[in-house]
C-alpha cells in the first residue's frame, strides 16, 4: 500500500478550517496534519467537548480525509527557549499570560500535555512540534561559551520535557520534534544529544523534515537511518541552496526568504536541492509507513499551485520496497 500522503496546515491557518479541508481534497490529498492553532484545532475544547471531537472528525469524513498527527509547534517552542516579545505573537493569550518568562514556559508545558490527552481523544498517535532551546543562542559564541553551559542546556530540556513525556505514554501518544535549527536538536550530533539527554524513552522521536538539514551539509538520508527506530512522522519540503558564494551565507545576512541574495531558501517539492529518491528508499529501508507530510512553503510561487504540484510530486516519487531480491529467479534451489 502507497503511504498516505498528507498537507499539513500551519501555513494555511488564515482559511476556516472546512474551506482549508475542501482545498486538501481537492488538491488529491489523503489526509492533513492538523495544526494546533488558528482555529484549525483547539486543544482545550478537545478536551472539554465532546461534541467537539465528534465534529472535527466529521469535518475530515465530510471531505473523505484522515489525520495522523497534530501539530502544536508553536507552543512547543516556549518550553525550553528564553522568552521574549517574539513569542507573545505566535502563543494563545492563555499561554502568554502577563509574558514573565517561567510562567510563560510552565504554561507551554501544560498546554503540551494538554496537547498529548486532545491528539488521543481524536485517535491520533503522534504529535508533531517543536521543543525551544535555552542554548540556541549560544551556537556561535563569544565570548567562548563556558565548559557546562551547553550541558546544562541538555540537562534544562531534558528537565522541561521529561514530565511532559510521561503525559505522552499516559495517553499512548509519542513527540516527534522536527530537528530545526532554534530547537534543541538541529543536526544529527544535537539529536543524539537530545535522546541521552532523556535516557532514549520512547515516547521522544522525531518528525523528519530534510529541507531543515541540506542547507546546513548536515546528512538527510543518514539521519533517517542514524535514527531508524524514532522516525514517528515526516515532513516533506524541499530546499534550494546555491552552488556558489553567495552576498549571505548559511546565517542568511538577516535577509527575509524569498530575497535573491541569500543563498538558500525554501522550495516547492521537485524544485530544490533535496534528492527524494534516496530519502523514499531510506523510508523503505527503514521500514517507515506512516503517512508523507507536505509542508508546503515557497516564496516564489502561490500555495495553491504550489500544494496539488506536491501532491502529485509525492504520488509520483513513492514506491513500495522489494518482496524479494531482483535476482532471486536465477538461484537454484
Amino acid at each position: 500500500m502507497p503511504r498516505p500522503v498528507t498537507l499539513f496546515t500551519g501555513q494555511w491557518t488564515d482559511l476556516p478550517f472546512a474551506e482549508m479541508c475542501a482545498q486538501a481534497k481537492a488538491f488529491g490529498y489523503d489526509g492533513v496534519e492538523i495544526a494546533a492553532w488558528g482555529g484549525h484545532f483547539d486543544v482545550n475544547a478537545a478536551l472539554s467537548d465532546d461534541a467537539y471531537i465528534r465534529g472535527r472528525r466529521a469535518l475530515l469524513e465530510q471531505h473523505g480525509l484522515n489525520v495522523w498527527a497534530i501539530s502544536n509547534h508553536l507552543v512547543g517552542q516556549a518550553v525550553c527557549d528564553r522568552i521574549d516579545e517574539r513569542h507573545k505573537g505566535i502563543l494563545p493569550a492563555h499561554v502568554w499570560g502577563d509574558g514573565q518568562e517561567d510562567g510563560v514556559r510552565r504554561r507551554a508545558a501544560e498546554e503540551m500535555k494538554a496537547t498529548a490527552r486532545a491528539a488521543a481523544e481524536l485517535g491520533v498517535a503522534v504529535v508533531t512540534g517543536f521543543t525551544g532551546s535555552s542554548i540556541w543562542p549560544y551556537l556561535y559564541s563569544f565570548p567562548p561559551n563556558t565548559p557546562d553551559l551547553v550541558p546544562q542546556g541538555y540537562a534544562f530540556f531534558a528537565e522541561m520535557w521529561n514530565p511532559i513525556l510521561d503525559v505522552f505514554d499516559q495517553a499512548g501518544v509519542s513527540f516527534a520534534l522536527e530537528a530545526h535549527p532554534t530547537e534543541i536538536a538541529f543536526d544529527i550530533a544535537s539529536a543524539e544529544a537530545a535522546v541521552t539527554a532523556l535516557g532514549g524513552r520512547r515516547a521522544f522521536g522525531f518528525n523528519y523534515d530534510p529541507s531543515h538539514f541540506g542547507y546546513q551539509g548536515v546528512d538527510y538520508v543518514a539521519f533517517l537511518t542514524k535514527f531508524a527506530d524514532r522516525i514517528y512522522h515526516v515532513h516533506m519540503k524541499d530546499v534550494w541552496w546555491s552552488p556558489r558564494p553567495t552576498e549571505a551565507g548559511v546565517f542568511g545576512g538577516h535577509l527575509n526568504f524569498g530575497d535573491r541574495r541569500r543563498a538558500w531558501d525554501f522550495r516547492s517539492l521537485g524544485r530544490g536541492s533535496i534528492n527524494f529518491e534516496e530519502i523514499m528508499r531510506a523510508l523503505n529501508a527503514i521500514g517507515y509507513n506512516g503517512p508523507l507530510s507536505v509542508e508546503w512553503e515557497d516564496s516564489g510561487m502561490a500555495r495553491e499551485h504550489g500544494a496539488a504540484e506536491a501532491c502529485a510530486f509525492v504520488r509520483r516519487l513513492d514506491f513500495p520496497p522489494s518482496a524479494r531480491a531482483f535476482d532471486a529467479a536465477f538461484q537454484r534451489d
